[in-house]
C-alpha cells in the first residue's frame, strides 16, 4: 500500500438509542474525517435489549441523509441485528473496527449483560472485528457529548493504529459527566461486582387494570480501586476488556477435579 494515498480505514458505527439519538450524532462527528463511516442504527430506542435478535418478522432496512454525505442505514431490529446487516447486506465484507454508541447513561458492572450498546459491540467482535462500546454517564437528551468525543477520538486513533493480535478485540468504555479538564485519565479496569436490588412497582392505569413497572437501586459490592464503578467515580474514564466465553474456568476445575457427576 503505497504511502502517499493510503486506504482509509472503515468504521461501522451503531447504538442502541436509535439513529437520531444525540449520542451517535458525537459518535460519527469524533470519527467521521478518520475513515469511510457507515451507520447502520436502530429506527427506535432498542435499550436493555441485550444480545437479542429478530427471528420470525420480517427485518426492514432504509436508507437516510442525517450525517451529510456519510452513508446511514435505519433498521426495524435490535442493536445485534443491525451489526448483522451491516456486514452482510450494507458493507458485504468486515469492517476495520465497530462502534456503538455514545450511550445515554451508565453501562458499567452488571449493566453490560443488559445493554443494548454492549451487544452491538460484541457481536461484531464474534465476528472477529476490532470493537468498542462508549458510554457517558449522563441519562438527559441534552446531554453534553463534547468531553466524550475528545475521548472517543483519541481511543479509535490509538487503536487504529495498533496491530491487534485478539481476534476478538472488545472494549467496554464508560466517560464520567464531567468536563474534559475534570478527566484524569483512561483506566484500564475490572467490571465491579454489582447488582440492582429490584422490584416491580405495581401500578393501575387509567382503564382500571393493573400494570408493573420495573424499579431498583444499584449496589456495588466491589470497594477495590480497579473497577469500573470506581473509576468513573474518581473521574477516569473506565476500559474494561470484555468477553463472550461465558466459561466459568475455576468452577469447571472443581468440578472436574472433584467428579461431581461421576
Amino acid at each position: 500500500m503505497s504511502k502517499s494515498n493510503p486506504k482509509k480505514p472503515v468504521i461501522l458505527i451503531t447504538n442502541d438509542d436509535d439513529i437520531t439519538s444525540p449520542g451517535i450524532r458525537s459518535l460519527v462527528e469524533a470519527v467521521s474525517d478518520i475513515g469511510k463511516v457507515v451507520v447502520v442504527a436502530p429506527d427506535k430506542p432498542q435499550s436493555g435489549m441485550g444480545h437479542a435478535i429478530t427471528i420470525g418478522s420480517p427485518l426492514r432496512m432504509n436508507k437516510v441523509k442525517l450525517f451529510g454525505d456519510i452513508e446511514a442505514w435505519q433498521t426495524s431490529g435490535t442493536p445485534v441485528d443491525c451489526v448483522k446487516l451491516a456486514v452482510d447486506k450494507v458493507l458485504h465484507q468486515k469492517p476495520d473496527i465497530c462502534l456503538s454508541g455514545i450511550n445515554h447513561g451508565a453501562n458499567h458492572s452488571i449493566n453490560v449483560i443488559y445493554s443494548g450498546t454492549m451487544s452491538a459491540a460484541m457481536e461484531a467482535s464474534i465476528e472477529g472485528i476490532p470493537s468498542i462500546g462508549f458510554s457517558l454517564l449522563d441519562y438527559s437528551y441534552d446531554a453534553d457529548f463534547n468531553p466524550a468525543k475528545a475521548i472517543v477520538r483519541k481511543m479509535v486513533l490509538e487503536l487504529l493504529s495498533k496491530k491487534i493480535k485478539d481476534p476478538h478485540f472488545l472494549l467496554n468504555v464508560n466517560i464520567p459527566n464531567v468536563p474534559l479538564k475534570k478527566i484524569k485519565g483512561i483506566k484500564i479496569c475490572k467490571q465491579a461486582y454489582a447488582k440492582y436490588d429490584e422490584e416491580f412497582d405495581e401500578r393501575v392505569d387509567p382503564q382500571g387494570k393493573k400494570y408493573f413497572w420495573l424499579t431498583g437501586v444499584f449496589k456495588n459490592f466491589d470497594k477495590g480501586k480497579d473497577t469500573d464503578v470506581w473509576a468513573l467515580k474518581n473521574n477516569y474514564v473506565s476500559a474494561v476488556p470484555i468477553q463472550f466465553d461465558l466459561t466459568h474456568y475455576q468452577l469447571k476445575k472443581q468440578i472436574e477435579k472433584e467428579n461431581w457427576f461421576k
